[in-house]
């Protein structure tokens, strides 16, 4: 059984690891960065997210694996950010600690509040539900750090989220990527969402890209970043920097 104690005895076992899923742009196939994965290796087997970060997300051992993350962030991508500034990381933080000091004391504390500005904190619509929660965010955003916006349908409480919060990056969700067919290359959210995007101007990373179709689709409708099994699967950090460096002679 999955208990917010087995997650915290998991940390303190060293069973927990990261992976890298790359974002890549569309235009030319460069590798701009990566969104932070959190992996458990249980003596038992591998434990999919699925079942611990429900488990977690709402109380305080969120907290003491975001502050996990980040340390294991820069002690593994540190010195590959600041030999790349054009290149980010991303971070999922939960709802709990957002807007209560912990996410800026613990990049701070890790050393990646000097690599701020290749920083990125993903949060869900969840995730900023108070006054607290949006004004956390405007501050991250004053000193230089991205806010994404992630698992966005294109609902209306998304787009309530988009008007209230600073966000600077959209992550549209799988499932409007999985409309995006053969038989339907270019559904009815793709044309609305093209003109959304002339109007703000927003970074855009779209998630769950597994065909070159999708990715050619998203392409043109001005959509300039993307994520999936179509690029990549999630990588190792040893294995995310050989893949950005197979894709670095793209920008000569």
């Amino acid at each position: 059984m999955i208990t917010p104690d087995a997650v915290r005895e998991g940390i303190e076992r060293g069973e927990f690891f990261l992976e890298y899923l790359p974002t890549v742009a569309l235009d030319d196939g460069r590798c701009v960065g990566a969104e932070a994965l959190a992996r458990w290796r249980r003596p038992t087997g591998l434990v999919p997210p699925g079942e611990f970060v429900p488990v977690i997300e709402d109380g305080p051992i969120a907290g003491l694996l975001t502050f996990w993350v980040m340390e294991t962030v820069k002690a593994d991508l540190g010195e590959w950010l600041a030999a790349h500034p054009g290149c980010h990381v991303g971070i999922n933080v939960p709802p709990i600690i957002l807007g209560r000091g912990g996410v800026l004391y613990a990049a701070m504390k890790s050393g990646l509040h000097a690599l701020r500005q290749q920083l990125v904190l993903e949060v869900t619509e969840r995730g900023i539900p108070d006054r607290i929660g949006l004004e956390a965010l405007e501050s991250a955003s004053q000193q230089g750090i991205r806010i994404a916006l992630d698992d966005v349908t294109l609902a209306g409480a998304n787009l309530a989220i988009l008007s209230r919060c600073r966000a600077h990056i959209i992550k549209l969700d799988r499932s409007l990527v999985s409309q995006i067919t053969a038989e339907c290359p270019r559904p009815e959210w793709l044309a609305g969402f093209t003109e959304l995007l002339r109007a703000t101007r927003m970074d855009v990373i779209a998630e769950g890209v597994e065909t070159a179709g999708q990715a050619a689709a998203l392409r043109a409708a001005g959509i300039n970043m993307a994520q999936g099994f179509h690029f990549s699967r999630p990588l190792a950090a040893e294995a995310l920097r050989a893949f950005h460096a197979e894709r670095e002679p793209a920008t000569r």
